[in-house]
Formats: C-alpha cells, structure tokens, sequence
C-alpha cells in the first residue's frame, strides 16, 4: 500500500515508517519536522488546505494514497495549557479524517491512548484487568480529545459504512534505551500504579499499526495496545491487593501478565508483542 504516516518523526511514528516500510509498503512521513530520510513531507495539520493538499498529492512524493496512520499529536497533557492542546489535537484530527475522506483513502489507523480508561486510576478502574468494555473515562483533556476523536471515527463511519477507521489506544510508549530506568519502579508500587503498571515497546505499537492496516474490518473499533507484561518484577497478584483493594478481578491475572488487556487486538487483528523489557 501507499500510506502517510502522520507524525512519523516521533518515538512510535519513527518505529512505524520502519515497520511499515520493512513489510513492502511505500510510506511518506508527513510531520511539522523534516524527517531523517528524503520520503517525508512538513504539514501543518491545524491548516485543514494544507492536510488535504498533501493528502491528495504532493509532487515528487506521491500521486495519490491507499491508507493513512494518524499519530501526529501533542501527545501528553500538560506539554501545552488544556486549550491549546485541545484546538491542536482535535483540529488536526478531524482535518485528517474529513481530508482523507474526500481524498477517497477508505483505510485510516490513528493513535487513541490508554488514558480514556481513566488514568491516572485516582479513580479505581471497574475491574482488572480493564478492557474495551466500559466506557470512556477521560480525566484530562488531552484524554477527552481522545474520547471524541474515537466518537468522531464513528460518525465518519455511520456516512460511510466502507470506511475502516481503526483507534488503537497505546500504553506509555518506550524505546529499548527507556528500559533501563525500569528498576526505579520496583521498589514502589505506587510509582506505576497511575496504568495499571503498562508500556509498550514502540516496536510493538508499530507493529499493531501494521496489524490493524492488514486486518481491520469496515468500521470504527478501539483496541488497547499494551506489551504482554508489566513494567514490574513483582506479581500482579501482590500490587493489586496493594494498590487496588476491592477491585474486581475479572478474568485471570497472571504472574507478570499485561493488566491492560490486549486479549481484543489479539482476536480482531492478529496483534502478538514480540518485545519486553525482561529480554
């Protein structure tokens, strides 16, 4: 396929180009930054003419697109004041969904994020280990920009029923080089507790992206993306009756299993992590 990576010069979208372009497609990162390679392209996504101009052709780059990975994003609260977060993050959203729409690209995967369960858990979680099943529960709003992108995808979906409009919600994304402060979490529970002790190694969020290009159906749908396990040495039996007391635990734990289940991408798209800090 012919597919733009939005914000391909970030710690996952440099994973994704690599992934993506590993697996036979051709691939132009579209970023505010120059990428490291000679295949990106400098937009601004909050300029709803530049999103479309790019996304319908750019010359020298490419003539026309089959899928786009929307990843570019303040990607945290509190790098901006709430506002400015907020108008980048949902203006660049909806100009890539609406401008890849009327470019006729019926295959779009973008970044939602672990936070609409309800991180930072000051608020319990209804269960563990949490899934896809309850509802959003932003507590920021960068997390609440998420929500929304998710129920945008959905009403996209509801004019166009071919759409496939693919949210995958990324845990704390980490390079091989971030493992190395893993031992600081180890001697307090409540260090990590904020997600339910997760990560994802962003060669593992590159390949879900890949997945869910491959599998996904006609549609919008979420998954969680996490690794298989925790950032933790520790069982998951000990932190949750540590941390989370009187929590439901709904389904097996595990030793060092992942409690931000990944059992939905597992099913749906084929996702398997390859990658953990224990290696």
């Amino acid at each position: 396929m012919r597919i733009a990576v939005t914000g391909g010069s970030g710690k996952l979208g440099r994973a994704v180009v690599v992934k993506l372009r590993d697996a036979g497609h051709t691939v132009i990162n579209f970023d505010r930054v120059l990428g490291r390679d000679g295949a990106s392209v400098i937009v601004d996504f909050t300029d709803y003419g530049q999103t479309v101009d790019a996304l319908l052709g750019v010359n020298d780059r490419h003539a026309g697109l089959d899928a786009v990975v929307h990843l570019a994003a303040i990607p945290a609260p509190g790098i901006l004041p709430d506002a400015a977060t907020f108008a980048n993050n949902m203006l660049s959203t909806f100009n890539v969904f609406e401008g890849a729409r009327r470019a006729g690209i019926g295959r779009i995967v973008h970044a939602s994020s672990e936070t609409v369960l309800g991180l930072p858990f000051d608020t319990p979680p209804p269960y563990i280990p949490v899934d896809e099943e309850y509802d959003t529960r932003p507590e920021s709003i960068y997390s609440m920009v998420k929500h929304l992108e998710e129920e945008m995808a959905h009403k996209f979906v509801r004019w166009d029923p071919s759409l496939s409009m693919t949210a995958l919600r990324f845990s704390n994304v980490m390079a091989p080089e971030d493992y190395a402060a893993f031992a600081d979490f180890q001697g307090d529970a409540t260090l990590r507790k904020w997600n339910l002790w997760g990560y994802i190694d962003a060669r593992d969020g590159a390949q879900a992206v890949l997945r869910a290009l491959e599998n996904a159906k006609p549609g919008a749908a979420a998954y969680i993306i996490a690794a298989a396990d925790t950032v933790m040495t520790r069982p998951n039996a000990e932190l949750v009756a540590e941390v989370f007391p009187g929590v439901e635990i709904k389904g097996e734990l595990g030793v060092n299993d992942t409690m931000l289940s990944i059992a939905k991408a597992r099913r749906e798209l084929g996702y398997e992590p390859e990658y953990s800090w224990r290696d």
